[in-house]
């Protein structure tokens, strides 16, 4: 196999106008450097080739052929509108440590708000999965003891942001745990129906779970609250995830009954793009060492480019090989580099602020007191920004790809993206990057970025909200 990284064409293209390659002191260095990391650079036409191969597994995806794009059809038919009114319930389950939401609406608007968090022990994250859904209901039952709702008829919308596979709005079953998480007796089964269970087994509480969803569409649910324009939901954190509202007419994968649905929301979970080889044609020796250091190898692919739990790795992978080279810190590679995730996400966006303000102020810290550097030449600290750059560079545009290709997908002439996760966020230039790169990809359509923060929360709660709406309609009709 020829690895991509073994290139020497670095031809400027107008995806990377904005950066520039350091100019060291020893240029034979430099153009060795260029040569070696020439895979992290995306040429113009390679970009266009993702674009269209992103296109191609929309389509196979959405008429339920084989692709690497799961395009989950959520039977979320509507987003908020303003009329949402009344008290909802929230469960956001994803982690370790989960939250349950009281959330008032008047005219759409949300005029309270209260929160309590709780902690899953080791014992309940790998034990029956019996025990962790009666330990849910028991924290939802504190729950509503403590603001004295124990005794109304709740709505609650439970996100669980684990692989499932929906068959409605209310019905969600594991495909896999992740994480930390490995109950037995729960992979297969309707998570939804879990805690109706373990709910009605304790008897005291009235709380209605009345759909369930991932952080994904909840930070859909959180913008378009926010702007009524929004018809994406990005996250882009440790992981990363797309939906948006189709078309329903698109839509073939249809489990339960249709009720005339205009749209629908589509879960893309494009982590997985490329799974099954149509994205190889990027991948670089850096990408496949990350690959094979991973939990689980050969999978989510896409998001091994563009998620904040890798692109530290990407970047410690590339150092290494640097400095093997003798590109870098004189040939001595520090022990604690040696580390698989010793080099941090939040180091690669501090080192990027660096390039920003023009400095090394963050560089040299990191360096000195992380990983023991002592001796730093001015050379060793610009081609270490600029491997974070180009790093980071890389996965924006990669993004950038897969949402162009969602708006000309969608076709509509004005969409607002909602975004949350802390890549998109504490990034100095993340944000500035995609707005960017969409306009040259996808020049055609009106767009705007917009953080749209805590979705699996307040999400959860506005499409409790939503799932009454059409239970009410449905009721008058």
């Amino acid at each position: 196999m020829v690895s991509r990284q073994s290139s020497v064409d670095v031809t400027p293209n107008k995806y990377y106008a904005r950066i520039s390659t350091p100019l060291l002191r020893n240029t034979t260095k430099m153009k060795k450097v260029e040569n070696l990391l020439a895979g992290i650079h995306l040429s113009e036409e390679v970009v266009s080739r993702v674009k269209s191969v992103f296109l191609s597994e929309i389509e196979l995806g959405i008429n339920e052929e084989p692709s690497s794009l799961q395009m989950e059809n959520t039977y979320v038919p509507e987003l908020p509108d303003g009329t949402e009114e009344g008290l909802f319930l929230a469960l956001d389950v994803g982690g370790t440590n989960f939250r349950i939401l009281l959330l008032e609406l008047m005219e759409g608007r949300l005029v309270r708000e209260e929160v309590k968090h709780y902690h899953i022990t080791d014992e309940l994250r790998l034990g029956p999965g019996t025990d962790l859904f009666d330990f849910l209901a028991t924290c939802i039952a504190d729950f509503v003891k403590e603001f004295n709702i124990a005794d109304q008829t709740l709505p609650m919308g439970f996100t669980f942001s684990f692989p499932m596979h929906q068959r409605s709005m209310d019905c969600g079953c594991l495909v896999t745990w992740t994480k930390s998480f490995k109950c037995a007796g729960v992979q297969g089964e309707d998570v939804v129906e879990m805690l109706r269970e373990a709910i009605r087994r304790r008897g005291d509480i009235k709380v209605e779970v009345v759909a369930v969803l991932n952080d994904t569409t909840g930070t859909l649910m959180q913008g378009a609250l926010l702007d009524h324009r929004t018809t994406v939901g990005l996250i882009l954190g440790t992981g990363s995830n797309a939906c948006y509202l189709e078309r329903a007419d698109r839509v073939h994968h249809w489990e339960s009954k249709r009720h005339g649905e205009k749209e629908i929301v589509i879960d893309v979970e494009w982590g997985a793009f490329g799974d099954n080889g149509v994205l190889d044609f990027i991948k670089t020796d850096f990408d496949r060492q990350v690959d094979d250091n991973s939990l689980i190898k050969k999978s989510f692919m896409f998001e091994k480019y563009i998620g904040g739990k890798y692109l530290g790795e990407i970047v410690r992978v590339i150092l290494v090989k640097l400095i093997e080279e003798e590109l870098l810190f004189d040939g001595d590679v520090p022990p604690k580099l040696t580390h698989i995730n010793s080099f941090r996400t939040s180091y690669v966006s501090l080192i990027d602020q660096d390039c920003v303000d023009e400095g090394t102020m963050h560089t040299e810290t990191i360096l000195s007191e992380d990983f023991d550097v002592e001796l730093t030449t001015p050379d060793d600290l610009a081609v270490v920004k600029y491997v974070c750059e180009i790093v980071s560079l890389r996965a924006a545009l990669l993004v950038s790809t897969g949402l162009a290709a969602i708006l000309q997908h969608m076709d509509r002439p004005d969409s607002t993206i909602a975004v949350d996760g802390s890549l998109y966020k504490y990034h100095p230039r993340f944000q500035k990057w995609m707005d960017h790169f969409i306009r040259l990809l996808a020049p055609q359509y009106a767009f705007r970025l917009m953080l749209a923060e805590d979705g699996s929360g307040k999400g959860a709660g506005l499409t409790a909200a939503i799932a009454m709406k059409l239970r009410a309609r449905e009721e008058a009709a």
